[in-house]
């Protein structure tokens, strides 16, 4: 998505304080009685293809999510746009009529998903958008070898420019290495091989950053620690009605208890460094209008209550509980193993390779398991939308089956409300709740965007969505 963001413009883009901002589309309006949104695009964008950038390649771009013979993987964001709803009224003007009211929309619009090609370039028989990408953005693809690298070239005919009237981006040209071995890649970053990497990863974690998550003195020199909450939540999730779960599991009391008895705070300062921030709620709080994650003490008394209470105690005719995790989360699931244990709960965990971990959980084959969940559009719907049945797995992302006639209903509730945000947040809040109370997932983290950047760039900006802006980035 990173390459994908400099190669290309959408209609609209997704500002670092999570508003939808304009992009290829100067402005647009909204009709509420048809339904009908209308984009005004700029005249001055062209693609580096030398051709202008018209209304039917909008037309074109979206329709080919929908096209069977393309298979993409992000058709779904236009699941609410009319069949034949996408239209180009003029060369600089088109209309996308909905079939319901869906206030995400447009910040379904800012994913990558959501990239205008030269629909003339793409037509061709010859084409290959995978090796020659057709877009209009910052930079364009100067060489790529799979798997190894690529270098990407400024694009001098693109049309944004900064506040004095300067041409951007400020950078020639950007070099990505692909390095598969993480050790190696922060071995590059401190050779000053590479300007930036991303991510905290347990190779080279500690060697960076103190314990209270600072940079460590060896690196104020050369480093710049950027970061700031990222729109992802870590969780345990529990198959609801799966046939390997144990019945105990099944109950509320059970996952209620298990989630009070783990230390997260301890969890986030030995083991990530404090670049996590502990919950016990799964819409993380900017989504909801909140500031701060409240705090979430491990209460083990509480947790052998409620455990009595369900007739388990001391974890009695619970029996073994299997995890499934892969390797990036065996520390962390080790540590859950030693805070369910107090309980006298048996818990094992099962490390498999992530593509048969992510098999097993859309398939409902495991009891419990270690996933995360990373918003793609800034909307608390991106995050409610895992409890949803319309969302049941293996076709969606509700691996646990949760299902509740309350909910159901709220979520549909709040998709209606796009003219009454305040009314709409405090109904994600409402369900959010509700999600919290029942249990079928044990919300962990709210993880960091982190950024180690060299102190020879300036410019250099952080998203919570981890979008890469290199747009007005200097290299000193």
């Amino acid at each position: 998505m990173w390459v994908v963001d400099q190669l290309y413009d959408g209609l609209v883009e997704l500002a670092a304080d999570l508003t939808v901002a304009p992009c290829l589309a100067t402005r647009w309006t909204f009709d509420a009685e048809t339904l009908t949104y209308r984009f005004f695009l700029r005249d001055n964008a062209t693609f580096t293809t030398g051709r202008p950038v018209l209304a039917s390649d909008v037309v074109y771009s979206l329709e080919r999510l929908r096209d069977p013979d393309v298979i993409s993987s992000g058709g779904w964001i236009l699941d609410a746009v009319a069949p034949g709803g996408i239209v180009a009224e003029d060369d600089r003007t088109v209309s996308i009529q909905l079939t319901r009211a869906y206030p995400p929309f447009l910040g379904l619009l800012t994913t990558a998903y959501g990239s205008v090609i030269d629909a003339t370039e793409a037509r061709r028989s010859s084409a290959s958008l995978r090796d020659t990408p057709a877009g209009s953005g910052p930079f364009k693809l100067a060489w790529w070898m799979p798997d190894a690298g690529l270098v990407l070239h400024k694009n001098a005919a693109y049309w944004e420019t900064d506040e004095k009237g300067v041409s951007l981006p400020y950078l020639d040209a950007v070099h990505i290495d692909v390095v598969q071995d993480m050790g190696a890649e922060f071995l590059g970053l401190s050779q000053g091989r590479y300007d930036f990497i991303s991510g905290l990863h347990p190779a080279y974690m500690e060697t960076l950053l103190d314990e209270e998550g600072r940079l460590r003195s060896a690196y104020e020199g050369t480093l710049n620690h950027v970061h700031v909450p990222f729109l992802k939540t870590d969780y345990l999730g529990v198959a609801l009605h799966g046939a390997s779960t144990p019945s105990a599991l099944k109950d509320v009391r059970v996952r209620r208890a298990m989630s009070m008895a783990l230390d997260r705070e301890g969890l986030a300062r030995h083991l990530r460094r404090n670049a996590v921030t502990p919950t016990d709620h799964f819409v993380p709080p900017s989504m909801l209008g909140k500031e701060d994650v409240a705090p979430v003490p491990q209460r083990l008394d509480e947790a052998r209550q409620l455990l009595a209470e369900a007739g388990h105690p001391g974890g009695k005719g619970i029996g073994p509980i299997a995890l499934s995790t892969t390797s990036d989360y065996v520390d962390m699931c080790a540590a859950f193993q030693h805070d369910w244990a107090k309980l006298g709960l048996d818990v094992q965990v099962d490390v498999v390779p992530a593509s048969v971990h992510r098999e097993r959980v859309a398939q409902g084959e495991v009891a419990m398991f270690y996933k995360s969940w990373l918003a793609d559009h800034a909307d608390a719907e991106n995050f409610l939308g895992l409890f949803a049945s319309a969302n049941f797995a293996p076709g969606g992302p509700n691996y646990t089956h949760y299902e509740r006639p309350e909910f159901e209903q709220g979520f549909k509730d709040a998709l209606t409300l796009a003219d009454r945000p305040a009314d709409r947040r405090n109904l994600h809040v409402a369900l959010d709740s509700m999600v919290h109370a029942d249990m079928p997932v044990i919300p962990l983290f709210h993880d960091q965007v982190t950024h180690m950047v060299s102190k020879n760039i300036e410019g250099w900006t952080i998203h919570p969505v981890n979008r890469l802006d290199l747009r007005r980035v200097v290299k000193r």
